[in-house]
């Protein structure tokens, strides 16, 4: 008997297993494949780790929340085993796989997703079968039921004489996964030529050929994705070549790339060679690569390339900016943000950037396995950390996870050497993939932007059909002590929030087609230019902004400092006959929210349906939420609303069940057809009523020393900073430059100061930025700059800037 405490271990498993397999077998040979051979110790061992793996081991099943869902993982397995149907082109009545006309359109992606479908039954019913505690340990009839489905599928569909149809991924990922996933459960369950027919199947639509180059649809998160299958096929049979191409094709995703999809230098993440990807793909990748590392290593087959380095330095430098608080930013999930509540047979899953961010994080624990000491205690460290913090979605709830990434978090969450490390704080620019993200005790945000290399954003399948505007200045954050516990983008938002005023964008009324621009990515703005320059810990961001289908043209910046976002628009023109607006801000207040709205110290937006607008308006502030201060004064638009929509109405797969949620958007109206329009205001994220009235009151805390469609800057005395983007060459303040630039000068008390440059565009030759201050000294210096003099003011001589990716190009100075 194993221990109470540890009542599923490795051992245990496979002791039982074979046991229950000797039991069951019913005059069925066992596998006759190289598998049986003695010498096959290592692909059985290989085997085994698979399996624990993907049960989990070292958790009680009758603890919760354990016991809750093994419980439901039962239930669920027995209500696909008595709806099976086998049938010609289908297994289960309501997943038909049978096409009939085979080809690529849209009708056979729905027949091909079908086959993914039925073997993802399969799989949990496999995985009933194997668990403890599901009611269906062992069971019989689930055994015979599993084995059923495996032949039924492969005679129908999944065979070596079939011809793909439909989507690609569903013939070479999907289903391959999970039929190896479930030949690998039940192994000691299948006869030879039912493991015969697996392997000629994947071998069929997974050829070696898939991996030999690194282009089209093998690379990044879809490569390692093949590995696995690779992986798997040839632990199955004992193939040791097919392990060993597993292996190596892997290393093509390790070296960091310039264009297209893959992990860049500067920490962004591409997929589908426009999307930054971090939290989707980027999940599946960091998935895909901490099992094959758990897998393999120890092998004769461990992933040794030293090119690992760089995917395992990813945790901190491409994953961990946008995770916070166990979610992971909406603005790297690509067209996922619009999956939300997914009807999936008798369960309703739903998915948020909670859900998506728990699973990187219990990814990232899983690497540390494989990973150094150090970097092993530092990343359990953030893990709890984001796990502890995450007021939303409490992990422990079971919501989020599968049993073994859950007992992995449990483990880590009840060691009490772990200490739970604060949330990392600074500043990150991402210019190959158009983000930022800005974290300081306060608050943390990031901001999304777009270019003709990063789309506006990204809709495929149905899904995510009117995210049309979330590359147009999105600006998403989160106070330190955040009302709705981490919830704001997450609860509801996306299928209700209205799809023309996302936070901090500034967008055409014009009405678009669900889906308008095109598919994967297609929608692009025509401007090159998008970034920012930072010191790691304040940044100067913008964006040139284009209208999707639309002659909307504006020049966006951010300004982030200690606790508080400066956000300047200008140049703001449109001819297209429709209304154009910035929005300063749409705060999701949940389903029964009635958070006070105060402009100037008085109630506005009081009912819902309300709107009003305040001219000259000086701050306003959300209870709950923060303040806004309008430096010089603003026009400012209220709304208080009640809207309702269905995930279905964003993504073809979704829920119809309707979803209602409260709003206060607060809006810059520039009317229709503006002719170089502007605003200015300042985010002061979690602040009270009485710290916004007192910085609005503060006339010196700020200065907006420019705000044209030619350049744009900000001075703040108390941090000793001045920021300006120079979308053209000019003076601001005591700043001149003769290119187009961002800069961002910052002097401390000690008596030294930084200056931060940087090329959005990636077009400037050389460059001269003059600033009129007095500098002794030059003190360190990147190799962009070609001559720095110092005296009564400090002239910088910078070389070609193009090459040098929009990355922040830092110098730092002694004062006179």
């Amino acid at each position: 008997m194993t221990s109470p405490s540890l009542p599923w271990s490795r051992r245990a498993f496979l002791a039982t297993s074979a046991a229950v397999g000797a039991a069951l077998t019913v005059g069925a040979p066992g596998p006759a494949l190289a598998a049986d051979a003695p010498a096959d110790d290592e692909f059985a061992a290989l085997r085994a780790k698979w399996r624990a793996l993907y049960l989990g081991e070292g958790f009680s099943p009758t603890a919760e929340p354990f016991k809750s869902k093994l419980a439901a993982l039962g239930t669920q397995a027995k209500a696909w085993q008595d709806a099976m149907a086998p049938a010609t082109g289908s297994l289960w009545p309501d997943a038909v796989f049978g096409d009939p006309d085979p080809d690529t359109d849209t009708e056979s992606y729905g027949y091909s997703e079908k086959i993914q479908t039925s073997y993802e039954r399969v799989r949990s019913m496999a995985e009933a079968f194997c668990q403890p505690g599901t009611g269906l340990t062992g069971d019989a009839s689930l055994r015979t039921a599993v084995l059923t489905a495996v032949d039924h599928l492969g005679e129908q569909v999944y065979n070596a004489s079939q011809k793909q149809y439909g989507n690609w991924y569903n013939f070479q990922i999907g289903a391959p996964q999970r039929l190896l996933d479930i030949c690998v459960l039940m192994y000691e369950h299948l006869s030879a030529a039912q493991l015969t027919a697996a392997i000629a199947a994947v071998d069929h639509f997974v050829p070696d050929s898939l991996v030999a180059s690194y282009s089209g649809t093998s690379t990044g998160a879809n490569r390692i994705d093949l590995c696995r299958v690779l992986a798997l096929r040839g632990i199955l049979d004992g193939t040791a070549a097919k392990v060993a191409l597993a292996r190596d094709a892997v290393s093509p995703v390790f070296p960091y790339v310039t264009s297209g999809d893959g992990l860049y230098a500067d920490g962004s993440l591409i997929q589908h060679t426009y999307v930054p990807y971090t939290g989707s793909y980027g999940a599946v990748l960091i998935d895909g690569l901490s099992r094959l590392f758990a897998l393999l290593g120890g092998s004769k087959w461990a992933i040794t390339d030293s090119g690992r380095q760089i995917f395992l330095d990813s945790v901190e430098d491409a994953y961990a900016p946008f995770l916070h608080d166990g979610l992971v930013m909406d603005n790297v999930a690509g067209r996922a943000i619009s999956r939300g509540l997914v009807a999936t047979d008798t369960l309703k899953v739903q998915q948020d950037d909670h859900s998506r961010g728990h699973g990187i994080i219990a990814s990232i624990l899983l690497l540390g396995q494989g990973a150094s000491a150090g970097e092993n205690a530092r990343w359990q460290a953030l893990a709890k950390g984001w796990f502890t913090r995450d007021r939303y979605s409490d992990v422990t709830s079971g919501r989020t996870l599968g049993v073994a990434a859950l007992s992995r978090v449990t483990a880590l969450l009840g060691d009490a050497g772990v200490k739970a490390a604060a949330e990392p704080v600074g500043h990150r620019v991402f210019p190959s993939m158009a983000r930022a993200t800005h974290r300081t005790s306060r608050f943390t945000a990031s901001v999304s932007m777009s270019s003709k290399a990063i789309t506006f954003y990204e809709n495929g399948n149905g899904e995510n059909i009117r995210g049309w505007h979330t590359g147009s200045g999105l600006l998403s954050w989160w106070a330190a002590d955040d009302s709705a516990g981490g919830g704001q983008y997450s609860d509801g938002f996306w299928p209700t929030v209205d799809p023309y005023r996302l936070p901090g964008t500034t967008v055409s009324r014009k009405a678009l087609a669900d889906g308008e621009g095109g598919t994967w990515g297609a929608a692009r703005p025509a401007t090159t230019w998008v970034g920012g320059t930072t010191d790691g810990t304040y940044a100067a961001v913008a964006q040139d902004t284009r209208g999707l289908s639309s002659t909307l043209r504006a020049k966006k910046a951010w300004f982030f400092l200690d606790d508080a976002v400066v956000c300047l628009g200008a140049g703001i023109t449109s001819t297209d006959g429709a209304g154009v607006e910035s929005v300063v801000d749409t705060r999701n207040l949940g389903a029964t929210g009635t958070a006070r709205l105060t402009v100037d110290g008085r109630p506005r937006a009081t009912a819902l349906g309300s709107n009003s607008t305040v001219q000259g308006a000086r701050w306003a502030h959300l209870a709950g939420h923060g303040g806004y201060v309008f430096p010089g004064g603003a026009a400012l638009t209220a709304l208080r609303e009640e809207r309702t929509g269905t995930w279905q109405g964003i993504n073809g797969g979704g829920s119809t069940d309707p979803v209602t949620r409260r709003y206060v958007t607060l809006l810059a109206d520039h009317g229709t057809d503006p002719a170089d329009a502007s605003y200015a205001y300042v985010l002061l994220p979690g602040a009270s009523a009485s710290r916004t009235a007192a910085r609005a009151a503060d006339r010196g805390w700020v200065a907006v020393t420019a705000n044209s469609g030619a350049q744009q800057g900000v001075r703040v005395p108390s941090l000793g900073l001045t920021s300006a983007v120079f979308w053209e060459p000019g003076t601001v303040g005591p700043v001149t430059v003769d290119a187009p630039l961002i800069v961002q000068i910052r002097e401390r008390r000690d008596g030294t100061a930084t200056v931060c440059v940087s090329d959005p565009n990636r077009a400037v030759k050389s460059a001269t930025l003059v600033w009129r201050r007095p500098v002794r000294a030059v003190t360190s210096k990147p190799g962009s700059v070609t001559a720095a003099t110092p005296g009564q003011e400090l002239t910088l001589t910078f070389g070609d800037l193009s090459g040098t990716g929009g990355r922040t190009q830092k110098v730092t100075v002694t004062l006179s």
